[in-house]
């Protein structure tokens, strides 16, 4: 017999997996610590915010964990499936996002979550969604590759199909239109899962949340004692921009928090500390900046 959705279960994981990260973190970076914020949504739910600054490899990073439930799914969260309009629901996830200080460590971002949404006279429906992404200032092939295998690797035991597939997703929801450029190298991205019944799917989101330490620490330990200069944190800075536009912009869990009265401070956790904008600004021929633009943001299979 099918089991049905556990929200306990989950809640227990994701936990879990914000305390692992956070540990992990920690010992990578060797200086800075994670602070703890607890809150509460007055329409229903909370979470618990942890936030690390000024470290060692650090600059800053967050990575929450919530749970919020409410009477009427807000519009980021019914565009696919407009059948669910004014369904109550229960959501839960963790979310991850770090900026490293120096330029040749790449930006990330993770994100594992489940929904459940309810109208009277209907069966529940539920899903898990979720996936994490790079985001180089200074593109290195065995980085990529090591991204992307990481990726595959957690996807595979469930499918050798869900890899292609998810990675040609993430491809193109971190995709800026009106830049008409990728944000980064992609990695993976699912939602709407279900596939299997339950326990397969959340066996599935726990299989990648648990692949995401073992996918970006080697990079960090390979990148994080490069010297750099004012021209790369310049150009780091410039190219932060474009992880703003893209939060603001198009980022489904930013307009979700917001549409739903969730917490502003943890919603906007994922901006950088730093970031800079120039006017119609393009990297000179032949540079490692140019190199990029012309051989990293660009759509490819990596393995």
């Amino acid at each position: 017999m099918e089991k049905t959705p556990d929200t306990e279960e989950v809640i227990f994981y994701l936990n879990g997996l914000q305390d692992s990260i956070c540990r992990a973190v920690e010992a990578l970076d060797g200086k800075a610590q994670f602070i703890e914020d607890s809150w509460t949504r007055p329409a229903g739910g909370g979470g618990r915010s942890r936030v690390i600054s000024d470290g060692a490899i650090f600059e800053q990073g967050g990575i929450n964990f919530s749970h919020v439930h409410g009477d009427g799914l807000p519009p980021s969260a019914t565009a696919a499936r407009p059948e669910l309009a004014g369904a109550s629901f229960e959501a839960m996830g963790v979310s991850l996002v770090m900026h490293p200080r120096n330029p040749y460590v790449p930006t990330t971002h993770l994100n594992v979550r489940f929904f459940i949404a309810s109208k009277p006279g209907r069966n529940p429906v539920w899903w898990f969604g979720g996936g994490y992404d790079l985001t180089p200032y200074y593109g290195f092939k065995e980085d990529c590759v090591h991204w992307h295998q990481s990726a595959k690797n957690a996807c595979d035991p469930f499918g050798e199909d869900n890899y292609p597939r998810f990675k040609k997703w993430c491809d193109e929801y971190f995709y800026l239109k009106h830049r008409d450029e990728p944000r980064g190298i992609g990695g993976l991205f699912f939602d709407d899962f279900d596939t299997g019944g339950y326990e397969n799917a959340f066996a599935f989101m726990r299989n990648i949340g648990d692949s995401f330490i073992g996918a970006y620490k080697p990079i960090v330990e390979r990148r994080a004692s490069i010297e750099y200069g004012e021209r790369e944190r310049d150009f780091q800075l410039y190219r932060r921009g474009r992880y703003v536009e893209f939060n603001l912009v198009y980022d489904r869990g930013t307009l979700f928090g917001l549409q739903s009265g969730g917490r502003t401070e943890s919603i906007l956790m994922s901006m950088p500390p730093e970031v800079r904008w120039r006017y119609q600004w393009k990297p000179v021929a032949g540079t490692p900046e140019a190199r990029l633009y012309e051989q990293f943001l660009i759509h490819q299979d990596w393995i």
